[in-house]
């Protein structure tokens, strides 16, 4: 059986308790996974929280073994080294290196799925990686031009023209051909899961979806010839939808998945109605990618309060599209 990648991301936060948390609540993934990440890191919460789990490093997903939490750890952290809870140039490079070796051996079938824990975007800097984030970096990773970030829970799924980028700049990239491309690689992952015909709504980028040009041009001149050209191919695609109530219809099912213009667009109303259970995905790649919807929350990493619950989630997604 092909091994699924967990990279630990930033040692400082929370990544290594949840991914420990996983691993204990659900042992089924010790021999389904492999992690990528600080041994030492791990073996340390590990101990301090006394969960009894068996760590085991090894070369090459090819040596993972059955009972135990099998780790990469391609660039050795120690608790020494850094601050928990704090900026670490260390801990951002790690967080980097974790996530290519990953990447790397999903390029060459050793694994066929990473999931990702969270990495903090100035700490990745600090170290000397200049993305926006865990979805830039997996673009550059792995060669991919046309990609796009999907938040997927029970309750509502949505993707994203744009992402980490100003409201300002976000306007300028809601153009016919991203927003067409964004449609085509949702339906695309939607049929992947098991859709046969997924219904798409595409959220207006301006008050009232333009309100026919009264509040902006973009629908018009962007928006509806994407719809359009889109609909000609046979995806079910609807819109633009108002953005204020695009988003309630698609909880409530009348939608499958709904394309928001920008980054808080879509992550306030998905993450309003199942923070927990949100997971991120980037789809576009080679690879198939999932990871939690939370940051690495510094303000409470090394208490044990962590949940882990996003990124079961992000596992089981994971699994089911592989």
């Amino acid at each position: 059986m092909t091994k699924t990648a967990i990279t630990m991301g930033d040692a400082a936060g929370v990544g290594p308790e949840i991914i420990l948390k996983a691993m204990k609540a659900q042992p089924q993934y010790q021999e389904q996974c492999v992690v990528f990440g600080a041994a030492k890191v791990l073996r340390y919460y590990n101990e301090k929280w006394r969960m009894g789990l068996t760590l085991r490093e090894i070369d090459s997903c090819k040596e993972a073994a059955a009972g135990c939490v099998n780790v990469i750890d391609p660039f050795p952290i120690a608790m020494e080294e850094f601050t928990v809870g704090q900026l670490s140039a260390r801990c951002g490079d790690g967080a980097y290196r974790y996530l290519e070796a990953a990447v790397q051996n999903a390029m060459a079938g050793e694994v066929s799925a990473v999931v990702t824990a969270p990495l903090n975007k100035e700490a990745l800097h600090m170290g000397g990686h200049m993305f926006a984030g865990h979805t830039e970096i997996l673009a550059a990773l792995t060669g991919v031009k046309s990609y796009a970030m999907l938040l997927w829970s029970e309750s509502l799924k949505v993707i994203h023209v744009s992402t980490h980028v100003s409201l300002r700049r976000a306007c300028d990239l809601a153009t016919k051909e991203r927003v067409a491309q964004v449609i085509r690689l949702g339906d695309r992952v939607l049929k992947k899961a098991g859709l046969a015909l997924p219904r798409i709504a595409v959220a207006g980028l301006n008050p009232h979806a333009g309100e026919h040009g009264l509040f902006g041009e973009e629908e018009q001149t962007q928006l509806i010839p994407a719809i359009k050209e889109c609909r000609a191919e046979g995806i079910d695609v609807t819109g633009p939808e108002a953005p204020d109530t695009v988003f309630l219809k698609g909880s409530r099912g009348t939608y499958d998945l709904v394309v928001a213009m920008y980054h808080d667009q879509g992550h306030i109303p998905l993450k309003l109605l199942d923070f927990k259970k949100g997971v991120n995905m980037t789809v576009g790649l080679p690879v198939i990618r999932t990871s939690v919807d939370h940051g690495t929350a510094f303000d409470i990493a090394g208490t044990g309060q962590a949940d882990e619950t996003s990124l079961l989630e992000a596992l089981q997604i994971a699994v089911q599209l592989a």
